[in-house]
Order: C-alpha cells, then structure tokens, then sequence
C-alpha cells in the first residue's frame, strides 16, 4: 500500500489507546512514521553516506592544504548529490526493481515514485547551490559531477560505460573537495584516478548483484585492491613542493624518545592500506568462489565501505595524519549502520 503524506487522523503528541489495551501503547501514527522514515532510509541508502565526506578531504589533503569552511561547504554538496543518485537511481529502476527487488521502496509502494523524483531533484539544487556558495572552482566540478550521476542513472547504468561513469563521478567528487578549498584540482587528480579505479571495480561487480553471473568480476575486482594498495603505499622520493599540512598540528616533529626513522604518515598509510585489503579481500574470495546474488551483495557493500580506508590511506599519503584518523573513524560507523539497512 502506498503511504500517502496526508495526516492519519491522529492529534500530534497523543498516545490513545486501544480498546482494552494501555494508554502508552504505540499508536498507528507513530508505527506510520517510523515506516515512513525506515522507507527513506532504504531509498537514500543512507549508511552509504558515511563513505562520502572522505571524498572532499582526501582532494583537499591532496592539495597541501588543511581543510576550512569551504571544504565543509564542499562535503554538504557532495553529500546532497550522493544522496540525489540513490533517490534518482531506485526511480530509473523502479519497472527493473519490480521485478528483482519487490521490497525495494518504490515497487513495494512505500514512497511514491514521483516523491522520490521531486528529492533527486531538490538534493541536486541544494549541492549545486553549495558547491555555487564555496566558490566558481567548486562549482566548476559539482556541475559535472551532478551531470553524470543523472546521466548514469538515466542511461548509462544499463551500457558497457556504466562502471567508468560511476568511477568518473567518484573521482570528481573528490576534486571537487580539491577545488572548494584551494582553487586546484591539478594536485589532487592522482589520488582522483586511484579512487575512481576502486569504484570502477566495485561497480563492475554490482552490475551481477541481482542475478548472478561470472566469477571474472569479483576477481578482477580482487587483483584492482591489491593493486591499489600496492600503489598507495609505494613511497617515492620525496618530491619538491608543499605536502599536505595536518590540521592538527605539525607533522615534522619527531616525538621525544623515538627512533630516527620513525615517520607516522609512513606507517598509518601502510595501516590504512592493510584495513582496505582487509576489508574487502573476504568477499571478492567468496563471490569469486561462489558468484551467486547474495554473495555478489555482500562483496558489493563491502567493496562500498571499503571506500572509506581508501580514502584515508590516500589522505594520510599526502601526510594529513590526523585528518586520515578522522575518516578512518567512520568505517566503524557506516558497518554499524550497514547492519540495518542495505548500502545495496
């Protein structure tokens, strides 16, 4: 049955009671209300967003710079049109999702379809408008940002360009963290490229979810985090220029008591780069061994939280240890909420 917005007949505050039951019994409004944002919560897939505000300090750790208010402005806008994707995409796949997914929101007839396509459209206005407040550069890389993901929910989903869409939407989500809060993207494209690289593979991999298919997927998928994390912790030379500053304090000095060679931002990205395999290495083994749908799921939304180790192993690369230790604290919270509703 499809919710409607009108009042159910309840005054706002009371608490009647059945006949024969308790007056403090829960009322139809109140089990109503929480259906209603249970409905939401499944639609916007909002555990998910916990892999997102990593995007905008990651371009910014990139850049040399420590994050400010523009970079905060730069994650609100990144949070609203991830959240337009997730509302747009059950839209597009809504006939799909009937057939697939009946419990989906949509095809089950918890929100409306058209309710659903009003949000995407809001959260895309207010992230154009955010990104429009922290300035012409970050607005430069939300409007393309915000063109592809409706593109790739519109059309691209469904073609061989699907994942590479998805990827590129990734990558400039975290330029766009870059260019809120300096102006330039240029220094921040490398660690762009290897996080769309994550994308592309988890989004090959989700293309299989709901029915199943080839073990090729997930393996690939396997081989590109072992890469990535070969990548991420090869320590080049040190090169000319300004690194990322901690916002926290200096990153030089080296504590009382320790050894010579003692560099955190070495260590911590070596760390985080172990978290990441860690966190993701199960699942590929097992939907590479058995490709079947909820074992596809399961390496999708891993692959999904992995994002956020991701994210920290490349912030503390460019040797913003404290910001990386933030975003690391956030994968706890986005597997606690996992467990509640799916990210997939």
């Amino acid at each position: 049955m499809t919710l409607r917005n009108s009042s159910c007949g309840c005054l706002e505050g009371a608490s009647p009671a059945a006949p024969g039951g308790s007056a403090g019994a829960t009322s139809p409004c109140a089990r109503t209300g929480r259906s209603r944002r249970r409905a939401w919560a499944e639609l916007l897939r909002l555990p998910a967003l916990f892999s997102v505000p990593g995007d905008a300090l990651a371009g910014t750790a990139a850049t040399g710079a420590a994050p400010n208010a523009r970079t905060l402005l730069a994650i609100g806008s990144s949070l609203c049109l991830y959240e337009a994707g997730m509302a747009l995409n059950d839209w597009a796949d809504r006939d799909i999702d009937a057939v697939e997914r009946p419990h989906r929101p949509l095809p089950s007839g918890r929100i409306r379809p058209a309710a659903a396509l009003t949000a995407a459209c809001a959260l895309t206005g207010a992230g154009l408008a955010l990104a429009a407040r922290a300035g012409r550069p970050a607005l430069a890389v939300a409007a393309p940002l915000a063109a592809t993901v409706w593109a790739y929910d519109l059309g691209l989903k469904h073609t061989p360009a699907g994942p590479a869409a998805m990827a590129a939407a990734r990558g400039l989500d975290l330029l766009l963290g870059a260019a809120a809060t300096t102006g330039r993207t240029r220094p921040a494209v490398p660690s762009a490229a290897l996080l769309g690289t994550h994308t592309l593979a988890v989004t090959t991999v989700s293309r299989q979810e709901a029915q199943g298919g080839s073990p090729l997927a997930p393996l690939a998928a396997l081989a590109t985090t072992a890469l990535l994390a070969r990548v991420v912790t090869h320590r080049p030379s040190e090169h000319r220029g300004a690194t990322a500053r901690d916002p926290l304090g200096p990153r030089t000095t080296r504590p009382p008591g320790t050894a010579p060679g003692w560099k955190p931002a070495v260590h911590l990205t070596t760390a985080l780069a172990a978290a990441y395999v860690v966190a993701t290495a199960r699942p590929y083994v097992h939907a590479t061994l058995n490709p079947s749908p909820p074992l596809t799921q399961r390496a999708v939304g891993a692959g999904v939280r992995a994002t956020i180790p991701l994210q920290a192993t490349l912030t503390a690369r460019s040797k913003g240890t404290a910001t990386a230790l933030l975003i690391a604290a956030l994968a706890p919270l986005g597997a606690r909420f996992a467990k509640k509703v799916s990210v997939t």
